[in-house]
């Protein structure tokens, strides 16, 4: 197989079950910025980069039906972090891979997918995540189907720290250095305001 055939595997998950306590419990998919909601940035940037896509909410679940992709609810009651959303996306997905984004990156790269399987084909790995160039960025990875049930073990022993269980499983980073602002996360109020600003400067300049 091709890395272009491998990089045609892909499922992409879209991460917007948080709780948001940075954003005073806001559900920041559903948070505005400029004219469209956060998770449609994600959306316009993702979808053509994978075959399938899909969603991972815990809340408000009609308003994100409403994008017409499927929307997957945690198996766990209690809060278990992203690898419960990317374990009902394994789960779900009928791709060789899984691209897994969060909700609050509105400027992820348009070459993620192929730069992210290019790269796991090279290495045969099972896992692959983003390196911003200064930090790792975990919410930003790439695993095989066979790894379901190594994370489907560590939910149930409630070992749920996404970076750890990443890089326990053979994960390694892709080097995104020349587009480190792509993984700009709007985490708080205060970032999302600047952003804002910046898309309405960007807008008329």
């Amino acid at each position: 197989m091709t890395a272009k055939q491998n990089s045609q595997q892909i499922t992409g998950l879209i991460l917007a079950g948080g709780r948001s306590s940075r954003m005073d419990g806001n559900d920041k998919g559903l948070l505005k910025l400029g004219n469209s909601t956060m998770i449609e940035h994600v959306l316009k940037r993702l979808e053509t980069q994978v075959s399938t896509l899909l969603i991972s909410a815990n809340r408000h679940l009609e308003r994100y039906q409403q994008f017409n992709y499927p929307v997957l609810v945690d198996d766990y009651d209690d809060y278990r972090g992203p690898l419960a959303g990317m374990a009902r996306g394994l789960a779900h997905s009928k791709s060789d891979y899984l691209l897994t984004v969060p909700c609050d990156g509105p400027l992820l790269p348009l070459d993620l997918a192929q730069r992210m399987s290019q790269f796991a084909y090279q290495q045969q790995a099972p896992a692959v995540l983003a390196f911003d160039g200064q930090y790792r960025q975990p919410t930003y990875n790439l695993i095989h189907k066979d790894l379901l049930a190594a994370l489907s073990l560590s939910l149930e022993n409630n070992e749920h720290k996404l970076g750890k269980w990443l890089m326990d499983n053979g994960a390694i980073t892709v080097d995104f250095s020349d587009q480190a602002a792509a993984f700009l996360n709007v985490n708080t109020p205060d970032d999302l305001e600047l952003l804002s600003q910046q898309l309405l400067l960007d807008s008329i300049s």
